[in-house]
């Protein structure tokens, strides 16, 4: 734990420096967390109160900003702020690096020397590293588990799923039996248990040998109003368990108007690609955290699904997977991940991910939305076109890139980006306005039939509002502030908020004030404004 006194202040980028150090620290001692606590002298405990932050939403503010520049976007678990005796304290609840994953703040590794700040030394960074290379549960043998442990129609399954992918060994394969045939999958070891065989291969009632991890999928149905409708659970074996839950999807008919082929014929496809739905299926239990002792969600909402799987991203973000387009070096699963990839259940990380996001392009509709948060893995597919512009910019933009695209996605669906991203498609003209208010740049707009859209988001310029409120003065003689107001409320940005409207109108005639060219007269509440003399 760290302690700050911090009456007054602190510094952001400070905060960030402790997060890593501290997510290091917590790794490398085993620690289920660790703690900053402001307001709370470090030497001698005394609460001295912090006026650090002083609203909640500010403080809310922080997971987003420190996630933007922390490994893997990973950020506080909780803040809590509360008053001590009239003093107020604020905790910072934070996570331990993943296993095999040191944490680095704008790139930097940080640790800790007794009460100092310092460099993570290079020891530190493999110790942290190596973690993931000699702890892999899926391989670990259980003991006293035998092959009357395994589900006759599981192993059925794993064998015709591997012959169709080694087509050129069918009559060698047919000459195997049982145990050979799962040493040659890489589901067990010299004919011994694994966790992986139990995972995907064990009867329903062999789940406790791997206890206390469990083997479970959870599929929830739900209605607009987040009101569960219908679930089911199934547990091991898994390779028989991803088809019961994939038949309970509601795998319905879509119609749309492609606007790529700019005809009145609506289309007909499936809701989702089954591939997809079975990639984000199968890489959540290849990829699964299963030390963590979580069940992998799956929600169905009336059009889309979202995945959920315990354990932090390895890639770190999903620009590296799109940006690589090659496989990671190493899996939280090696043994697991190797077992799916030769039974073909999954591809690897890297292109198994991408044709997601190609099959959603080729649709025009969203990609797939990854939260990489809190040690959790959580992927939406959206069922639908939610924007036409953004298809349309999709129909038109052939040549942009899936990290491109990827960015763009989460402006249409209203979520944040980093500085550093925004940077990215500023660069390459693709986008318009100051963060957090950004819109699709005037080239985009005019290609796509989005002119309208684009002069409502950008508004009147400052020096037009100025003309248009000095013209109508002159027009008027006089105009009261709800005249104003209502003057000029329609030319502003619509993606202002009311407040931020209010605010800009009432700098408006401030400036104006101060420049001399005009004045007003009050009279209680009201206030009427003239053209100066």
């Amino acid at each position: 734990m760290n302690s700050k006194k911090a009456e007054n202040g602190f510094n952001d980028h400070e905060l960030g420096q402790y997060f890593s150090a501290l997510s290091n620290e917590a790794n490398l001692k085993k620690k289920e967390c660790a703690w900053i606590v402001l307001g709370i002298e470090n030497s001698s405990h005394k609460v001295t109160g912090s006026n650090y932050k002083r609203s909640r939403p500010s403080l809310d503010s922080l997971k987003k900003s420190i996630a933007d520049n922390i490994t893997g976007r990973i950020t506080f678990t909780e803040i809590y702020s509360f008053d001590y005796y009239g003093k107020r304290v604020i905790m910072f609840q934070i996570p331990p690096a993943p296993k095999g994953i040191p944490i680095a703040f704008k790139g930097f590794y940080y640790g800790r020397d007794g009460e100092s700040l310092v460099a993570l030394n290079i020891q530190e960074i493999e110790k942290i590293r190596s973690q993931q290379i000699q702890q892999d549960w899926s391989a670990s043998i259980i003991k006293n588990a035998t092959i009357k442990d395994l589900d006759p129609k599981a192993i059925a399954k794993a064998r015709e799923l591997y012959t169709n992918a080694h087509i050129n060994k069918i009559e060698e394969i047919k000459t195997w039996n049982d145990i050979t045939f799962l040493n040659k999958a890489k589901i067990t070891i010299k004919g011994k248990i694994t966790n992986t065989a139990i995972i995907l291969l064990g009867k329903e009632e062999s789940e406790y040998l791997i206890s206390p991890s469990v083997a479970k999928i959870k599929w929830i149905l739900k209605d607009s109003n987040d009101i569960e409708r219908d679930y089911t659970i199934e547990t091991c074996p898994f390779i028989l368990a991803v088809d019961k839950i994939y038949e309970k999807i509601r795998n319905l008919k879509y119609r749309y108007i492609n606007p790529e082929y700019k005809t009145l014929f609506p289309e007909e496809i499936n809701t989702y690609e089954p591939y997809v739905i079975r990639e984000a299926l199968h890489n959540a239990i290849a990829h699964q955290d299963y030390t963590m002792c979580g069940q992998i969600n799956v929600v169905e909402y009336d059009d889309r699904l979202i995945f959920s799987n315990k354990g932090s991203f390895l890639p770190g973000s999903i620009e590296n997977v799109l940006e690589s387009n090659a496989p990671e070096e190493s899996y939280r699963n090696q043994f697991l991940a190797t077992a799916m990839v030769g039974l073909r259940m999954v591809d690897t990380i890297g292109s198994g991910i991408r044709k997601m996001y190609l099959f959603q392009r080729n649709r025009l509709f969203p990609l797939p939305d990854y939260n990489i948060s809190n040690r959790k893995v959580q992927v939406t597919i959206i069922g639908k076109i939610i924007d036409v512009n953004y298809a349309n910019l999709l129909a038109q933009n052939t040549d942009l890139s899936l990290v491109n695209i990827e960015l763009l996605n989460r402006i249409q669906l209203g979520k944040s980006l980093s500085d550093q991203e925004i940077s990215i498609l500023r660069k390459k003209h693709l986008i318009e306005g100051r963060k957090p208010h950004i819109f699709i740049a005037k080239n985009i707009a005019q290609k796509t039939g989005q002119r309208i859209s684009y002069s409502k988001h950008k508004g009147l310029h400052d020096k037009g509002c100025e003309e248009l409120l000095l013209k109508a003065l002159k027009d008027h003689g006089k105009l009261s502030k709800p005249d104003i107001i209502s003057l000029l409320w329609n030319v502003l940005s619509d993606i202002l908020s009311d407040q931020q409207k209010k605010d800009k109108i009432k700098n408006l005639l401030s400036k104006l004030k101060r420049e001399s060219k005009i004045e007003n007269i009050s009279s209680g509440r009201q206030s009427e404004w003239f053209l100066k003399q």
